[in-house]
């Protein structure tokens, strides 16, 4: 279904999911385009943000942010263009990030919420990945928890997705050695080749656990952790006395239903972290470091004007396919930053 001008379509959340979310679980409604009123823009989105926290934000159990309402339209990251402005600080054409929009092609906002962009410093898309909030929760949680020193062992998993190779390559820039977990093939190849890390290890290989200890001839010092799971578990017996563990997400949960099989292995990730003095911190990246954006994204854009930084999004085509595309990037199907294009660049 092609966008039209004379509507506009909301994806909203028809049930809460058990699992894997399906087709059933979103529904796609179209509405009037809302009118504005004064000090008040309209927006059209043109480029959506697919993140994993999105899952989260479908279930009702208790979480750092309150659940998506049944029958609301979904939540995410929006990059739009101001179709109309009756708001002093806007005008038509604007580029703008929002987080108020969701997965819908038009949204009403007072400006507060709004963050205007330069299509000359960078394509517009890249305040969704790198420049944004994921290249943020990278930044900040490297460097605040991490606390990467020269010559020490980082590993990182989930590697080619945004916030993992923006930590890849930021620890290269402080002079770590840098472990890429990735999934497959053609993922650690590109690790290698554009991300500049030391090694990359494929977690779907049979002896995964036994390939990264060979990676870490000396332990690690420093793990990201975005993933969970079986990888967690291969990294625990090699970290150093004193590793530090940023923990910004575990996205081989979020779709479980009950606890995974085998032992309880919480006593032995206890024991270690009193023996080996593990400093283990989560953090939501607005709420906990909104104050240093500032500093993040001066440091970005030098970078990335210098050559320093490579970036990769993958982009579907259509906001009809943003379920399916979002049911993949759970399982790891992504090869990127996940965006969906729903409109034109271009204004009417």
């Amino acid at each position: 279904m092609q966008q039209s001008k004379l509507e506009n379509r909301q994806i909203t959340l028809a049930s809460r999911p058990q699992g894997s979310p399906g087709n059933d679980n979103f529904a796609l409604n179209v509405t009037a385009i809302p009118d504005i009123q004064d000090g008040q823009i309209l927006l059209r989105t043109v480029y959506l943000s697919l993140d994993p926290y999105m899952r989260g934000r479908m279930s009702d159990a208790e979480s750092y942010a309150e659940p998506v309402a049944l029958g609301a339209t979904m939540i995410g990251g929006t990059i739009n263009r101001v179709e109309s402005s009756r708001h002093a600080d806007f005008s038509k054409g604007d580029w703008v990030l929002s987080y108020v929009v969701g997965w819908q092609d038009y949204g009403v906002s007072d400006g507060t919420d709004l963050v205007k962009l330069d299509p000359a410093q960078a394509p517009v898309s890249y305040a969704l990945g790198m420049l944004g909030m994921p290249g943020f929760t990278a930044y900040m949680g490297l460097k605040d928890i991490g606390q990467p020193k020269a010559g020490e062992t980082l590993v990182v998993a989930a590697a080619t997705g945004p916030v993992g190779a923006t930590v890849a390559q930021i620890g290269k820039l402080m002079g770590c050695k840098v472990v890429a977990i990735a999934g497959g093939e053609q993922k650690c190849r590109f690790a290698m080749e554009n991300l500049g890390v030391d090694a990359c290890i494929d977690h779907k290989a049979d002896d995964f656990a036994t390939q990264l200890a060979q990676a870490c001839p000396d332990g690690i010092d420093i793990y990201f952790e975005n993933v969970g799971g079986k990888v967690f578990d291969a990294v625990l017996p090699l970290l150093n006395t004193s590793a530090r563990i940023p923990v910004c997400g575990t996205i081989a949960t979020y779709n479980a239903t009950g606890l995974p099989a085998g032992p309880d292995r919480l006593g032995l990730l206890m024991s270690t972290i009193l023996v080996k003095r593990l400093t283990v911190k989560g953090f939501i990246i607005f709420d906990d470091y909104g104050h240093r954006y500032p500093e993040f994204a001066s440091d970005m854009a030098s970078w990335l004007a210098e050559g320093k930084m490579h970036y990769k999004e993958q982009v579907v085509d259509g906001l009809e396919n943003a379920p399916d595309a979002f049911r993949g990037l759970l399982e790891g199907k992504n090869f990127g930053k996940l965006v969906i294009r729903v409109g034109d660049d271009e204004l009417a």
